[in-house]
């Protein structure tokens, strides 16, 4: 009877010591709870955390920035003496005036089919250029970004036109947020011999250079610009020469 009651403790004693080691196991193991990071290598496999988007060197090497026109420098139209409103308008009878208005309003259209100003008769447009297309081509070196900017388009004649040589004022531009970089007006010169025709055109301006951006937010234009500067007043005319005092 004493062995019997020995082997009882001795293999209680063992029950219990393997209890503790199994419950020790499973506080130690990586349940996710107790996960402290302590002496576990990097996984291999885990996908990189995402960084903080930055622009590259190479990037900015091969941005080009996008050409666009300014909202009204599609269309340039020219227009012959007495062309203005101002000119051809007369005083008539308050309901021939509403009539002869409406009529006005619904002909204001140019030979490209094109709104054209309001204060202008569409019968004396000699001609109205059009721009259909753009691109430009950068090359960066040296601190500076130099791009050739192409623009593409016709002429069609109006009924006053004559076949000879026309000039638009194209103007090219860069900005950066509002700080003009370069802008550079052409008067550029198309031959146009087909009365019954359109002519098409390609102008080019090959030198524009501005800083190298350090960011994509550079803007460039391209379109017609009417406001061109008068030309100075040839102060010579109009004066008259001082004669030389008669000698007898």
């Amino acid at each position: 009877m004493a062995f019997f009651s020995v082997n009882r403790r001795f293999v209680a004693g063992l029950a219990l010591t393997g209890f503790m080691l199994a419950a020790a196991g499973c506080q130690s193991s990586d349940n996710g709870i107790l996960n402290l990071g302590i002496g576990k290598k990097p996984d291999p496999t885990a996908p990189i955390p995402p960084q903080d988007p930055k622009i590259l060197a190479s990037q900015l090497q091969a941005y080009c920035p996008k050409v666009t026109l300014r909202d009204g420098t599609a269309y340039f139209n020219t227009y012959a003496k007495g062309g203005t409103a101002k000119a051809k308008k007369k005083k008539l009878d308050p309901a021939v005036q509403a009539e002869a208005d409406a009529a006005a309003a619904a002909a204001q259209t140019g030979p490209n089919g094109q709104p054209v100003d309001p204060d202008h008769d569409p019968s004396k447009i000699i001609y109205q250029a059009s721009i259909s297309d753009m691109t430009r081509d950068c090359t960066h070196a040296n601190g500076q970004l130099s791009m050739k900017i192409a623009v593409a388009g016709k002429v069609v004649p109006g009924p006053m036109f004559a076949p000879g040589t026309v000039t638009m004022p194209i103007r090219i531009a860069v900005q950066h947020g509002d700080e003009v970089l370069y802008s550079q007006l052409h008067q550029y010169q198309v031959q146009v011999t087909d009365p019954s025709a359109a002519t098409q055109f390609v102008f080019t301006d090959s030198n524009v250079v501005v800083p190298e951006p350090s960011a994509k937010d550079y803007q460039a234009y391209a379109g017609f610009d009417e406001n061109t500067p008068a030309a100075p007043a040839d102060k010579s005319k109009g004066k008259r020469k001082k004669r030389a005092p008669a000698t007898n």
